[in-house]
């Protein structure tokens, strides 16, 4: 793992390669029970004995389950110390270059492509690209952006929300 003492350090890293995490398999379980809590049951991800005769020769992964395992890689390939808290705050681009078979081993690797202070902390883009073991192209590709904090900084909360400036107006009689 790459660690970094503060936000400024690792903005320094912005252009270099972070490292990788370790590897995970997909497993059948994970798929469904991915599949449960998004409601995506088709038959590629739930069903061996269909998606064995299907155009991938089994079930495969959800695109967004392998999604969803980048917050976890992240954490395993880098970590900034002085900070009290990072957010998701979304995504640039996205793809799926290649499915992930069920039983397939997949890590992802991490390229720092730019941070930046705004009001509300720091900005950071990181290119995770997700590895299938042994295949030549990627399973996912993806520019993550996350808002982190440091110790000392606070987030800057927009005015009152209509809620709170309508019971404001209500205490105060107008």
């Amino acid at each position: 793992m790459r660690s970094f003492a503060s936000l400024a350090e690792f903005a320094g890293a912005t252009g270099e390669h972070l490292g990788y995490s370790q590897w995970l398999e997909v497993t059948q379980h994970s798929v469904d029970e991915f599949a449960r809590a998004t409601g995506d049951l088709q038959w590629i991800h739930v069903d061996p004995d269909l998606a064995a005769a299907g155009p991938f020769g089994g079930t495969i992964a959800h695109g967004y389950l392998t999604l969803g395992l980048l917050p976890a890689m992240m954490r395993a390939i880098f970590e900034i110390r002085d900070v009290t808290m990072g957010v998701n705050f979304g995504l640039d681009k996205v793809r799926f270059p290649h499915p992930v078979r069920v039983g397939a081993r997949v890590r992802g690797g991490a390229k720092v492509t730019g941070v930046r202070e705004t009001p509300a902390g720091h900005l950071a883009a990181v290119r995770m690209t997700v590895e299938i073991e042994g295949e030549p192209r990627a399973a996912c590709v993806a520019d993550t952006l996350s808002l982190f904090v440091a110790g000392g900084e606070t987030l800057e909360r927009p005015g009152p929300t209509a809620r709170e400036s309508a019971k404001q107006a209500a205490q105060e009689g107008t």
